[in-house]
């Protein structure tokens, strides 16, 4: 007798046709982790009886998936869990490719057990973030106030696997099918570039000349390559030389390059002479934490005040994000900035100290709408999985791309005196 099972479907294709064609479906078990969201978009009319039939050629045993309006469900001869792709049949008729989307997002048949166990995956990948996230705070605020040649080390290092990222990125079938990616010696180059950047940053302060000479040679490089050269190439190139190596340098500038003591704070006054006394305290390593701070309060509150007051969307580049969300996380970010501003006694100005959390979420927003766009061209979920339940290097880091010039361009040329 046939058992009722619960399954998620990823449709990758369907055509229209007249006959019996043969089309892909992902198959999968909600015990399993499955490579797709739950919800699944499948063209078709709202009023279509859509039926696959399925066999599974390693247990010899069959089923069927259909859909009626609304509402689908899975027959499978088996209690053996199915993880392979199937070979499939569908009786696809009428269907158009300009059809509107349904989303099927019910499950028939989910038993207790296997919404336990979905529950009980949710619960550690939610205490991987958290612990991952802990270790990387720490570490990060660590070397935020070692500075020097370990914080531009440690900016070169990000810099250089978010090239490696944003390229694999450029290749992946939803951005390569519309354009020609860079050939893979042009990209390593290019990430090498971009962990260069924050050490001459660094050891030279300006390094816009490099910069221009880094694009010259790529540029010349993708012109003489064996083949058809395409525009594509160079402007995706380009932009991850800018995106993963030019703008994080600024983060360099400056934390290391404003070496203006901030004479009024009274932690510099407490700090051991061993490790710099009050000159170790200087603008640039509090405009660093405050920048910091405020971007994690702005994404803490916004994703708090999304999950429990989010209405309104906010853009379709990401559709978790809403206004009420953002609004949070701007309220966030600047009360923290005014916090901080209080205990470290920078900058002085109360009303520089809201204009700078202003900035750093400005930043912070656009800077992850910005990757949210790259990753849903590219048909990603993640920008990789470097980083166990956080994703890749890009995911914890877009808010902070764009953010480090804003800030270096705030305290650089619109405060007197550096704020002191």
């Amino acid at each position: 007798m046939a058992t009722l099972s619960s399954y998620c479907l990823k449709i990758d294709t369907l055509r229209a046709s007249n006959s019996t064609v043969f089309l892909p479906v992902s198959v999968a078990s909600l015990i399993c982790d499955c490579q797709f969201p739950p919800k699944t978009l499948i063209s078709c009319r709202s009023s279509i009886n859509l039926r696959l039939k399925f066999s599974d050629p390693y247990n010899k045993a069959t089923g069927h998936f259909q859909i009626h309006s609304d509402r689908f469900g899975i027959q499978y001869k088996s209690r053996r869990i199915l993880t392979r792709t199937p070979v499939v049949r569908a009786d696809a008729n009428q269907i158009d490719d300009d059809e509107e989307a349904v989303e099927v997002s019910k499950v028939n048949g989910s038993s207790k057990k296997e919404a336990d166990l979905e529950q009980q995956h949710k619960s550690s990948q939610l205490a991987k973030r958290v612990v991952f996230g802990l270790g990387i705070g720490i570490t990060a605020g660590g070397v935020v106030i070692t500075g020097g040649w370990v914080f531009s080390a440690a900016v070169a290092a990000v810099g250089f696997t978010a090239s490696r990222e944003y390229f694999e990125l450029v290749r992946s079938q939803g951005i390569a099918s519309g354009m020609t990616p860079p050939p893979r010696y042009v990209s390593r180059v290019c990430s090498v570039i971009c962990a260069l950047m924050p050490l001459l940053t660094l050891y030279k302060g300006q390094i816009d000349v490099s910069v221009a000479s880094a694009a010259f040679v790529i540029a010349m490089a993708l012109l003489l390559q064996r083949g058809n050269p395409r525009f594509s190439q160079l402007s995706s190139t380009i932009f991850g030389l800018f995106y993963c190596g030019y703008l994080p340098s600024f983060w360099v500038k400056l934390r290391c390059r404003l070496l203006a003591p901030a004479l009024n704070t009274g932690v510099g006054a407490t700090w051991p002479i061993l490790l710099g006394g009050q000159a170790h305290w200087t603008v640039g390593l509090i405009a660093t934490l405050i920048s910091i701070s405020s971007i994690i309060a702005a994404d803490t509150f916004a994703f708090a005040g999304g999950k429990a007051f989010g209405r309104t969307p906010l853009t379709s580049i990401s559709p978790k994000k809403t206004w009420e969300g953002a609004i949070a996380g701007l309220t966030g970010c600047i009360v923290t900035s005014v916090l901080l501003s209080k205990i470290f006694s920078w900058p002085t100005s109360m009303f520089s100290a809201i204009g700078f959390g202003f900035l750093n979420f400005f930043g912070s927003l656009f800077g992850d709408l910005l990757e949210s766009m790259i990753k849903r061209d590219a048909g990603v979920k993640d920008s990789g999985s470097l980083i166990p339940g956080h994703g890749g290097i890009l995911d914890r880091v877009d808010s902070y791309v764009f953010t480090g010039a804003l800030a270096y361009a705030f305290v650089r040329n619109l405060l007197p005196l550096y704020g002191v």
